[in-house]
């Protein structure tokens, strides 16, 4: 909706994992050479965990893009919630199979069978498991006993496990030490750090076809604090602040837009009046806007405190909801309205 009015050829802050808005950081670097590493070098089972949101779906997609498309063959699991039949069935049938077999020694044979193929034909077959951290043991359990597939030097199925962090503490326990000797390669991914929010918004907003940077330093520094670094948090505040600015038919994102998008996405958990704000890291490049009119003299201004003090000074009474502004800008409510 907001596109034509900022100039941009695409969304800029979806949440749909697009490997082209990826925004590398030396961990990301990392981790997308291991993951490039390990498939192609037939190493087996790879695991990368993360925090929900911090983009380990999109580094997987990049990875597998820059993967000669012709040797390659992927199955991804994107809900492991099931029993160890489903597991097999579901994996056969994303390989591409259509008839598949009742038993389950039938099945291991029709991936056999399909594997040996694709090794005599220089193929890499790849599985992925997406939320890996919801798999059963009894399932895990499945999941080793595919590993063992193997040739004299390598093997023939490529595993990568995608979950948070709570894989990691699944994988530890003792009764997955078997599993845990099958790890080729471990992984971590984590939030971006708060001076690498403005250049990841800033990317996202080029790759888009942006031209100009219409973040303020405060709403850059609010969506540092607010999100805590998390990639897919940080798209939802971004989307929803330029969806009221639209509103707002302003040009330029201030810290009231984030505040407002903030609020709408429940972000702010309650603060206790004497627990100090913390510090919101403050981009130079980018011109600081003044405080807010009305705000006392003595309180913290949203570049220095950015919560719930923020959150204050654009509270419902004196700004309408952003549903009730987008309505009145369409026409679908009576400007005479009040909020």
């Amino acid at each position: 909706m907001y596109k034509p009015f900022f100039g941009l050829r695409k969304s800029p802050f979806d949440l749909t994992p697009d490997p082209n808005f990826l925004y590398l950081t030396a961990p990301h670097r990392e981790v997308l050479a291991g993951l490039s590493y390990a498939i192609l070098a037939h190493k087996g089972v790879f695991v990368l965990t993360g925090d929900a949101g911090t983009g380990k779906t999109t580094l997987l997609r990049n990875a597998m893009q820059h993967l000669p498309e012709s040797q390659v063959l992927c199955s991804v699991i994107l809900n492991p919630t099931l029993s160890p039949a489903e597991f097999m069935e579901a994996t056969l049938i994303d390989f591409g199979f259509r008839d598949i077999p009742a038993s389950k020694a039938r099945r291991i044979w029709t991936l056999q069978d399909f594997l040996w193929k694709a090794h005599l034909e220089k193929r890499t077959v790849v599985l992925v498991v997406d939320e890996a951290h919801k798999l059963s043991l009894e399932v895990l359990e499945e999941i080793r006993l595919l590993g063992n597939f193997e040739s004299t030097d390598e093997k023939l199925l490529q595993i990568v496990l995608l979950g948070q962090n709570e894989l990691d503490e699944l994988l530890n326990c003792e009764q997955l030490r078997q599993f845990r000797q099958r790890i080729a390669l471990r992984m971590q991914i984590g939030a971006l750090q708060p001076g690498e929010v403005g250049p990841y918004v800033q990317h996202r907003w080029t790759t888009a076809g942006g031209e100009g940077f219409p973040f303020s330093t405060q709403a850059l520094a609010g969506i540092a604090q607010a999100t805590q670094g998390i990639p897919r948090l940080i798209n939802s505040v971004c989307d929803n602040a330029l969806l009221d600015a639209y509103a707002d038919e302003s040009r330029t994102i201030e810290a009231r837009h984030v505040a407002t998008a903030c609020r709408d996405l429940h972000l702010f958990a309650p603060v206790l009046d004497s627990a100090p704000a913390p510090p919101a890291p403050v981009l130079e490049s980018v011109k600081a806007e003044p405080a807010p009119a009305g705000v006392p003299v003595g309180e913290p201004s949203p570049v220095t405190a950015f919560g719930l003090n923020t959150l204050q000074h654009y509270d419902k009474a004196s700004r309408p909801s952003l549903l009730d502004r987008m309505g009145r800008k369409l026409g679908l409510v009576s400007r005479s309205k009040t909020a």
